[in-house]
């Protein structure tokens, strides 16, 4: 992120209020429960953590703002809650970002994300990855998952 960016209120607020932050939360123990897993307490505190975050947030983010009262997890605690909550479809890694976001798009898909590299919003995107994926099966390859990350600016920065 570059450091003269001043202008983070023209950003949207992307974090989920508490309302839709328990609607969320019910969905997704309904998922795991769907699915034979469970959203125990730290897999579901990292996960309100992710959902009402604004931006991505690094695990050692995560593990400071664990407690609700302010006192940190152990980072064994967020680590496998993160990896559950990606093996689930619940959240991303931002690679270049070493960061995680909520996913906000339901149901099983390839990630995507546009990054802005003034403020460090990343937005979710459906890519078309059809021709790419058939050129993996073309050249041999059975790809599991597939992470696209574009970086730029965004519509705040670039008005800026």
């Amino acid at each position: 992120m570059a450091d003269a960016c001043n202008h983070h209120d023209h950003h949207v607020h992307q974090g989920l209020g508490s309302g839709p932050l328990l609607e969320a939360l019910a969905e997704a123990e309904s998922r795991c429960a769907a699915s034979q897993e469970r959203l125990t307490p730290p897999r579901r505190r990292v996960l309100e953590l992710l959902l009402s975050a604004d931006a991505p947030l690094k695990a050692y983010d995560l593990i400071a703002a664990y407690g609700p009262a302010g006192e940190p997890a152990k980072p064994p605690t967020v680590y496998r809650a993160l990896e559950f909550l990606e093996r689930l479809g619940f959240a991303h890694r931002i690679e270049s970002l070493n960061a995680y976001v909520p996913c906000r798009i339901a149901g099983g898909h390839s990630a995507a994300f546009l990054i802005c590299d003034c403020c460090g919003e990343a937005a979710e995107f459906h890519p078309d990855l059809g021709a790419p994926l058939a050129e993996a099966g073309a050249l041999g390859y059975a790809l599991r998952t597939v992470t696209l990350e574009a970086r730029g600016l965004c519509a705040a920065c670039q008005a800026g």
